[in-house]
């Protein structure tokens, strides 16, 4: 595939390169309303749109052996959005018979699939071609992943050999794409890193992060690189301030609103039934567009120190009512747009989505080929 390998070891596409892919049509697709524009003071873009699950487990729903279509592309730039985050799950491209045995070995770490990562090579051209800024993410990395944890043989934040192979992955990832401009691509380094425990200190974290960032400078120093905050995306990661990469925070909070009824957080299906704002059985407030002012405040003090702050989740399972859901969706987009924070919707296909998610209580769009949910689009300004 000579062509796009090329494209991906010399691309260096300029602003008015990728605003001039973003006109290539597909077919006549109808724009929604035009977003408005703030003043932009994050020091990186307010990058808005949607998190795209291809190559997120590699145990799964089989959704891993597609590359993203230029199509999907298409409809995502069309629908007014400029931005995708791939999280990924590293055994994708890890060669050994892992399917099988359900185990990677330290030495396995370095034994690389080619052929799958050619098919991620494909997705990002393909999403580029749209003017489509991708941000790649190690959803599931050497020694850590949210989900399944116990899954790793060993932990990326006490183990040498496990942050050894964290660093290898980047620098491997970096080199691939350091042909593509920072515009258009962007590094973010691992999903979700959990709160200060025994297993992981702050220090550990920032450790290992200062690692990865600085040998992936030393490759492509011109792409920007963003952390999760700790505590699944929630806390400032402050030690990190020194090192200049931008932080993502997640918006899920209140969880349990966000949650309701999903299988791995509401386990036990007792979360209470939403409403927003939260009150308790005494009518006092619990959440609402003030509690969640203050909670995001220190990511808005972040963006005005200088450092960038992304969203890189967001989002609401099927099961909370839409009417809640919308609620909370129009208090949470006005407060981080109020910080010039940009963000990426857990999905853009399915239960969290925009489109196709599935839920009960919608007066879906019929829109080519898919059904939209067109009051959701119209909060994501």
């Amino acid at each position: 595939m000579p062509n796009r390998r090329q494209f991906l070891k010399t691309a260096s596409v300029s602003v008015g390169a990728a605003a001039a892919a973003a006109q290539i049509p597909l077919r006549s697709i109808s724009v929604a309303e035009e977003i408005p524009v703030t003043p932009h003071f994050n020091v990186i873009p307010r990058w808005r749109g949607f998190n795209l699950l291809q190559y997120f487990q590699a145990f799964g729903d089989g959704r891993n052996k597609e590359v993203v279509p230029e199509f999907d592309g298409k409809l995502i730039r069309d629908l007014g959005f400029n931005f995708v985050r791939l999280p990924m799950d590293y055994w994708n491209w890890i060669d050994t018979d892992w399917r099988r045995t359900r185990r990677i070995e330290p030495d396995d770490m370095y034994k690389i699939k080619e052929p799958f990562l050619e098919n991620l090579d494909q997705s990002i051209e393909n999403l580029n071609r749209c003017g489509i800024h991708v941000s790649l993410n190690l959803h599931r990395a050497p020694g850590y992943c949210v989900n399944d944890p116990a899954r790793e043989s060993c932990s990326l934040w006490k183990d040498k050999h496990a942050e050894d192979a964290f660093v290898f992955h980047w620098e491997m990832l970096a080199k691939r794409y350091k042909g593509i401009s920072p515009e258009l691509l962007s590094l973010n380094l691992v999903n979700e890193a959990p709160s200060v425990h025994p297993g992981m200190s702050e220090e550990d974290y920032t450790r290992v992060m200062a690692r990865a960032t600085e040998a992936i400078r030393k490759i492509s120093p011109e792409k920007t690189v963003i952390i999760d905050g700790l505590n699944y995306g929630n806390i400032v990661a402050k030690e990190m301030i020194p090192a200049k990469v931008a932080q993502s925070v997640h918006a899920y909070t209140p969880f349990h609103l966000t949650h309701y009824r999903t299988s791995w957080g509401d386990r036990n299906n007792d979360f209470p039934y939403p409403t927003w704002p939260i009150l308790d059985q005494n009518g006092n407030t619990v959440w609402n567009h003030q509690k969640l002012e203050e909670h995001y405040a220190p990511w808005g003090r972040l963006v005005r120190q200088g450092i960038g702050v992304h969203c890189g989740e967001a989002g609401c399972y099927k099961n909370t009512p839409h009417k809640v859901f919308l609620a909370w969706l129009r208090d949470t987009m006005e407060i981080l747009k109020s910080h010039d924070i940009g963000y990426a919707i857990w999905e853009f296909r399915g239960t969290f989505g925009v489109i196709d998610s599935g839920r009960a209580d919608v007066d879906y769009e019929d829109w080519h080929g898919v059904k939209l949910d067109r009051e959701m689009l119209k909060l994501l300004i």
